[in-house]
């Protein structure tokens, strides 16, 4: 199986690029195909290892919880079964959110799913303890002002202290060195495909149709969290944490996890 997790592994493939708006990713996140994918990983994968190591770090059983992004369930429902139970998920594609119902029903897990959006949050102000926005999904928000847009509509629905985790890849890994060399003299040049919004952006053929994603460096995702008011709390691989199994590996590629807060 290809999974739509964006793979490192595929930078290396050709690419067709042209102008993305997040609705170009709703469809994408609405096919069929995708959808099931999602639902295989929330009812045979779960947690990851790593996950549940910073979740059970950082937050408390009875703190408000919001996952964005939420796909087919799988951090919600994970997070449930681990004891975490005041916890909403949203997402944007309302097929992923009606089998995230279907499987919550299915475990028996009570988690609430409704259709949202990361852009535009339908929270009021200070209403959650906790942020998820987990398997690089901040990152598949085209547009930096996009990305800057969601960051905001986090922060204000976080309460004072809350904290907000999430993961992106990292464009500085050694084995990719070479390729980001070479899109970076593209750039210097002027001779970056005129579609690409900002450097480290990708847009990738998968079965499933074209699946963009922009990968950060480390500075660049402390410089956006701190300009959106957030204190950086940690930031660790997450081959750092935990050896995870080879299905987990098999769904996504190393990735950093960040947790942020909400300054008092």
């Amino acid at each position: 199986m290809i999974f739509v997790a964006f793979s490192l592994r595929l930078l290396q493939s050709n690419w067709t690029i042209f102008a993305l708006e997040t609705k170009e990713v709703k469809q994408f996140y609405s096919q069929p195909g995708v959808v099931r994918q999602y639902s295989e990983a929330a009812s045979r994968i779960g947690l990851w290892v790593s996950e549940e190591i910073v979740f059970k770090r950082f937050l408390k059983p009875e703190d408000s919880l919001l996952e964005i992004g939420a796909g087919a369930g799988r951090i919600a429902l994970g997070l449930y079964k681990i004891g975490f139970e005041n916890i909403i998920g949203i997402d944007f594609s309302q097929p992923m959110v009606r089998e995230a119902r279907l499987i919550g029903a299915h475990f028996k897990c009570p988690v609430t799913f409704r259709v949202g959006d990361a852009l535009g949050l339908d929270f009021e102000e200070g209403q959650f303890d906790g942020i998820i926005f987990g398997f690089n999904g901040l990152m598949q928000i085209p547009r930096k002002e996009n990305r800057a847009k969601a960051l905001a509509e986090i922060y204000r629905v976080l309460r004072p202290g809350g904290l907000f985790i999430f993961t992106t890849h990292d464009r500085s890994l050694r084995r990719f060195k070479k390729f980001w060399k070479n899109e970076k003299a593209l750039w210097n040049n002027g001779q970056q495909k005129e579609e690409l919004d900002d450097f480290g952006d990708r847009y990738e053929e998968t079965s499933q149709g074209y699946l963009f994603i922009h990968v950060p460096i480390v500075q660049e995702m402390r410089a956006a969290l701190s300009l959106a008011g957030f204190r950086i709390e940690a930031d660790v691989p997450r081959s750092n944490l935990a050896n995870e199994p080879f299905q987990v590996r098999g769904f996504s590629d190393e990735c950093r996890f960040w947790v942020a807060q909400k300054p008092v």
